[in-house]
């Protein structure tokens, strides 16, 4: 298993985050807090990411969704979270297990792979209307001040509702049993040779720009995502500062890639 990864900024100032194993590879999307948590999301993400590779350590063939549950049960526990002011984090693991592949996704974070993309949307289906008021003021050109901020503490406090619940979408955070509603796939390794694992922060520019030719991404090596990662960095802030070419929460959303091999 050949691994190149990227993370910008690094993860001093980043809350997304990549971990691998001889057998796996991690990718977690901090929630950026607009909303006061309990602890900061980085805290949370580096925590959750030490219970998933001490997990993977200790048993590589452990189903992923176990795997998942007890490191979220950990790390709220570590942490003294209660689930209505826990911070949250998408997962994205990618794990060989002899010839077949393991792959699992918990909120926006993307698996591509030669059969199509992976990535949990149902986040989508709540806070529609909060979410389309603060894209559509992007686009008419305002930009980030503090009305866009006060749009987007009503986003997630109106997201907050549904969180790990019935009828709702599900995520990190401090529910274990969010793991159990996980998008888990299982393929054959001999027709997989390639994988790529991103963050939103990266693959929506990465859309944007039709920079999305994962086979190609995925033959590229740190150096090379690491360019990329700039290269979409630089267009937000001089291509696009004020967020009304491609709508988001913030000028410069963390970025983090991974590409695998066989």
């Amino acid at each position: 298993m050949r691994v190149a990864t990227a993370l910008l900024p690094d993860a001093n100032s980043s809350q997304d985050r990549i971990f691998t194993t001889p057998s796996a590879v991690i990718v977690l999307d901090g929630a950026s807090a607009f909303v006061p948590v309990a602890v900061s999301p980085s805290t949370y993400v580096d925590t959750l990411g030490r219970f998933l590779v001490d997990g993977l350590t200790t048993d590589h063939q452990i189903a992923l969704t176990d795997l998942v549950k007890r490191a979220i049960e950990k790390t709220a526990s570590v942490l003294d979270l209660r689930p209505d002011t826990s911070p949250s984090s998408t997962v994205a693991i990618a794990r060989q297990d002899d010839d077949a592949l393991d792959l699992l996704v918990l909120g926006d974070s993307q698996i591509a792979t030669p059969h199509g993309e992976y990535v949990d949307t149902r986040i989508d289906s709540f806070a529609q209307a909060e979410r389309a008021a603060y894209r559509a003021r992007l686009a008419q050109g305002h930009g980030y001040d503090e009305t866009h901020g006060q749009l987007l503490r009503a986003l997630q406090a109106e997201q907050a509702r549904y969180r790990n619940g019935d009828d709702g979408y599900w995520i990190a955070a401090a529910t274990p049993a969010a793991a159990s509603h996980a998008i888990s796939v299982r393929m054959d390794l001999a027709s997989t040779p390639w994988l790529v694992l991103a963050t939103d922060g990266a693959y929506r520019p990465m859309q944007h720009h039709r920079i999305d030719d994962w086979e190609a991404i995925a033959g590229k090596d740190s150096p090379e995502l690491a360019r990329l990662l700039e290269y979409l960095d630089r267009w937000e802030k001089d291509g696009d500062p004020n967020g009304a070419a491609l709508p988001r929460a913030k000028c410069h959303d963390d970025k983090a890639i991974a590409a695998i091999r066989w």
